[in-house]
């Protein structure tokens, strides 16, 4: 079992920068490929980024070359940086962990992020 807080959303101009933090209890090392999810109102949740034990990196398209996902395994940590940001960025955002021996997925509380002037 993996508890996950994720932090730092917000309020934000269109173009401006937010960095999100997810915190898990226990160690996310080895096994545990690592994801950003968002869900907008009416709209069903998808994968913003993902990042696996080795580093290795997956973005959706709309988000290519604007957001950077990272992690910190010793600090039990993943980021999302988000740059460039859109109105239709505007979403709950939720960190997930995949346990890949186990299968099992585990999810945030999610956090708010609002693009707008």
């Amino acid at each position: 079992q993996v508890q996950l807080v994720e932090s730092g959303g917000g309020l934000v101009q269109p173009g401006g920068s937010l960095r999100l933090s997810c915190v898990a209890s226990r160690s996310i090392s080895i096994i545990y490929v690592m994801g950003w999810y968002r869900q907008a109102p009416g709209k069903q949740r998808e994968l913003v980024a993902n990042i696996n034990s080795g580093g290795s990196t997956n973005y959706a398209d709309s988000v290519k070359g604007r957001f950077s996902i990272s992690r910190d395994d010793p600090k039990n940590t993943v980021y999302l940086q988000m740059n460039s940001l859109k109105p239709e960025d505007t979403a709950v955002y939720y960190c997930n962990a995949y346990n890949t021996y186990t299968r099992n997925k585990y999810w945030g509380q999610g956090t708010q992020v609002t693009v707008s002037s």
